[in-house]
This record gives structure tokens, C-alpha cells and sequence, in this order.
């Protein structure tokens, strides 16, 4: 769970520009970044709206679970 301060500076940054905030959160070569991407060149409204999405709602460590299990 991230602190309340980093979440308020990844949405701060995501407002700013979308996909920086997602890189922080993500890492850069994840699908999540390339979608929000991909979103902010087509419109800058809707890289806004998925970066505020995948920062606020999607939890990061979703899978963390399954691939420890995995291996």
C-alpha cells in the first residue's frame, strides 16, 4: 500500500502528465504505461482519466500472488 503523500504526488503527476505518473507507479515498460500512452497522444482527457483509474483503483501487486505460487 503506498503512502498518502506518494499517492498525492502519482496523481498530482498524473493530472500534470499521464503517463509520468503511471511510469511511477508501473514501471515504463509495462502494459499499463503503454496504454496510458497510447491514450494521452490520442487525447489528453482520456490519458488523464486511465492514469487517475489505474492509480487509484488497480492494485499493483495483484499478480504478485499468483507468480510466487507459480515458482
Amino acid at each position: 500500500m503506498s503512502s498518502g503523500c506518494l499517492l498525492l504526488c502519482e496523481i498530482i503527476l498524473s493530472i500534470l502528465l499521464p503517463p509520468l505518473g503511471v511510469c511511477l507507479r508501473y514501471g515504463c515498460c509495462t502494459v499499463e504505461f503503454f496504454i496510458c500512452l497510447v491514450l494521452t497522444i490520442l487525447g489528453y482527457l482520456p490519458g488523464i482519466i486511465y492514469a487517475l483509474y489505474a492509480i487509484i483503483c488497480v492494485n499493483p501487486d495483484r499478480d504478485a500472488d499468483r507468480y510466487e505460487r507459480l515458482a
